[in-house]
């Protein structure tokens, strides 16, 4: 066996070992700053992007089309930049997708668009004094880039939207997973006996139990709703860290430095808290990584099985739900493109715990053979 303690070399394996983590934590930093920008970056900034264009259904991506604005509702006041950046702008007009239009006097007369191979009949509309100024302020055009749902809504704008779901879920299970679980696994371990031995069987009854169907179980004690997926994720995750705490704490707590602290008369929640749990902090950093991920898949099982978050919200596993059936269609990227946002957020948090537990293993830093 060879010690290798070239400084030059080990920061260069290291750095070849975390270059994936690097990629995977890139990714769910660009997720995470598209969530927070939210509609200020999103084609549809109506809230849920829900603007329906029922004409425009499972059109491809790339199509442009141009729409013309037939009422205004002024009783609709525009919101500032942050109450827009979260909650989105209600829209101010309602408008239609057109074909072509041409002017006749004072009068528009514009085609609208009713389907490709569907002619519609021109219908007049009046353009007032200035039927340039009318053409400048009412019509628009518009590309959506990843084409729209089978209601006509913007594909691109109901993914985004969707990053929160995820995200949101994610990070508010992994908070109520590590909470219960360190605090259930750092008794156990720590004080033994019935305490352990009560958690230990909770622990074991939980882990029998498969996931899905105990979110779905809560999930139907607490009803459908989107802060109840908070709490019904969080709750079937949180044995996994329960079980790293317990025995991380069982192997520390007959090292030296604590029998110091007991020694010293400090009591079992000071050694707990400031002595034992700092210690275990990378292990259970890993933990939280890839319960991220579980919890991010979990949401999206309930949401394609109607439990999570509720129409029109969008969510990723909704919008799987709402069009698997144009898999063998000629449409499946309607069902492939939330898919893909799934796989590779899961894949990227995935990537961020092997590189953390990379990090936090001493001894593959200090030789390498």
């Amino acid at each position: 066996m060879e010690i290798n303690n070239s400084p030059s070399k080990k920061t260069w394996l290291r750095y070849k070992r975390n270059k994936p983590a690097l990629a995977g934590l890139i990714f769910i930093v660009l997720l995470l700053l598209m969530a927070v920008l939210g509609y200020l970056i999103t084609p549809d900034q109506t809230p849920m992007a829900n603007t329906m264009h029922l004409q425009l259904s499972n059109k491809k991506p790339g199509r442009k089309f141009t729409f013309l604005i037939i009422s205004t509702n002024p009783s609709i006041k525009k919101v500032g930049i942050p109450e827009k950046m979260i909650y989105g702008q209600e829209a101010v007009f309602k408008s239609i997708p057109i074909t072509s239009y041409r002017l006749s006097g004072k009068y528009l007369l514009v085609k609208e668009y009713i389907g490709d191979d569907e002619q519609a009949v021109e219908t007049r509309y009046d353009a007032g004094k200035d039927p340039q100024e009318f053409i400048r302020t009412h019509l628009y055009t518009q590309t959506f880039l990843l084409g729209t749902d089978g209601y006509g809504r913007d594909m691109l704008s109901r993914l985004i939207i969707g990053i929160r779901v995820s995200l949101s879920v994610g990070l508010m299970a992994v908070i109520i997973s590590i909470s219960i679980g360190i605090t259930l696994g750092a008794v156990a371990g720590y004080y033994g006996g019935r305490a352990d031995a009560a958690i230990s069987w909770l622990m074991n009854v939980i882990w029998s139990l498969p996931s899905l169907l105990l979110v779905i179980a809560i999930s139907f004690a607490l009803g459908k709703g989107f802060w109840q997926i908070f709490i019904a994720v969080g709750l079937s995750t949180w044995v996994d860290v329960a079980r790293l705490v317990r025995g991380q704490v069982m192997a520390l707590k007959e090292v030296e430095f604590v029998e110091a602290a007991k020694a010293l008369g400090f009591s079992s929640s000071r050694i707990i808290i400031k002595h034992i749990l700092p210690n275990i902090a990378g292990p259970v950093l890993v933990m939280a990584s890839a319960n991220f991920a579980s919890a991010i898949l979990l949401e999206t099982g309930l949401s394609f099985l109607g439990f999570g978050a509720q129409p029109p919200m969008p969510s990723w596993g909704g919008m799987i739900k709402e069009h698997y059936g144009y898999i063998i269609m000629d449409a499946a990227y309607l069902a492939i493109l939330p898919g893909m946002a799934i796989m590779l957020t899961v894949y990227a948090f995935n990537l961020i715990a092997v590189g953390l537990q990379d990090v936090f293993d001493v001894k593959s830093q200090n030789a390498t053979i």
